[in-house]
């Protein structure tokens, strides 16, 4: 089996930042990527990556539900990444990942805060040794407590919980892994490709434990499309999530407070994403947007219609 260069995209998502997202988001969805950094042999990827997400809707179950059954009634956030990725060789490569991010939060009923802080910080090992295409490999690493999560602890109005801060908090363990195969049998230059990765806090603190997600991808991608001397490829993915119940403390401080496990956290969630990649080697533009056509919430929580995705990488 040959496998043709790759494009940025899915890569990027697979391995892409995350920094913590106050309700229904799930940040780590955008850690599963489209198809564009996966190693081709030794080398590296400089990159940036920008996202963005309005979380406007209260949701509850599976259905719409009334703003006034919950505290929160926006959330925007600006995520921006800085990362690195590089392959050794064929069998072994390392990326680092260093987010910043600019939130809004509105209260409902009044109150609002915007700020902007170091999100956490994701350090991966790779591994591609499985074939000689290296169109199979395993991630491996820990995202780091790096990232603001007590933003308005010294305010006297307290108006975050644990869960809208943009640092979590807590040491993850991070678990992944990518296949990839083409189907020119079907078309010449046509490959599917599918991606998961987990994130399982293992060291907490502040009286929150935030939940365990697994984010994961299915999707097509096509090469051979060309506008003069810039390649472009068209992507489509299904994205299904799923995270458990944060438990602890609502408060930033860890004040005692009711348990936010089974009140207003956890979520299943399927998004669909059409996006594009223009490669000039060596810079390579990556585009999408992911919409949200099913969604499953315990208790009240806010979600976004859709997310914004925008990656510019360097190869070198």
């Amino acid at each position: 089996m040959r496998i043709e260069k790759a494009s940025f995209a899915v890569w990027a998502a697979v391995l892409a930042p995350g920094a913590a997202w106050g309700c229904a988001c799930g940040c780590g969805v955008f850690d599963v990527a489209t198809q564009s950094m996966l190693p081709q042999g030794p080398g590296g990827v400089l990159f940036a990556e920008y996202d963005y997400m309005d979380q406007n809707m209260n949701w509850s179950d599976g259905r719409p539900a009334p703003a006034a059954n919950n505290g929160d009634q926006d959330i925007r956030t600006d995520f921006t990444t800085l990362g690195l990725q590089y392959m050794f060789d064929r069998k072994w490569g390392v990326q680092v990942e260093l987010p910043y991010d600019f939130r809004h939060y509105q209260a409902y009923g009044g109150g609002s805060t915007s700020w902007s802080a170091l999100g956490d910080l994701r350090v991966e090992g790779i591994y591609t040794g499985f074939f000689p295409d290296m169109s199979a490999g395993v991630t491996f690493g820990l995202k780091l407590p790096t990232g603001d999560d007590t933003h308005d602890d010294a305010t006297s109005t307290s108006l975050l919980d644990r869960d809208t801060e943009l640092g979590t908090g807590s040491t993850d363990l991070l678990l992944g892994g990518f296949y990839r195969h083409t189907l020119n049998s079907i078309a010449h230059g046509l490959y599917w490709f599918a991606q998961a990765q987990l994130d399982v806090p293992v060291l907490t603190q502040g009286g929150y434990r935030p939940g365990v997600e697994l984010d994961t991808a299915f999707g097509l991608y096509y090469q051979g499309l060309s506008l003069g001397k810039v390649k472009v490829t068209p992507v489509a993915q299904v994205i299904p999530s799923e995270r458990t119940s944060d438990t602890g403390s609502w408060s930033s401080g860890g004040v005692n407070a009711p348990p936010v496990g089974e009140i207003n956290s956890g979520y299943q969630r399927v998004l669909l994403s059409p996006g594009i990649e223009f490669d000039v080697h060596p810079v390579m533009i990556y585009a999408d947007v992911e919409f949200d056509v099913a969604q499953y919430s315990r208790g009240n929580q806010l979600v976004a219609p859709e997310l914004f995705k925008v990656v510019v990488s360097y190869a070198f």
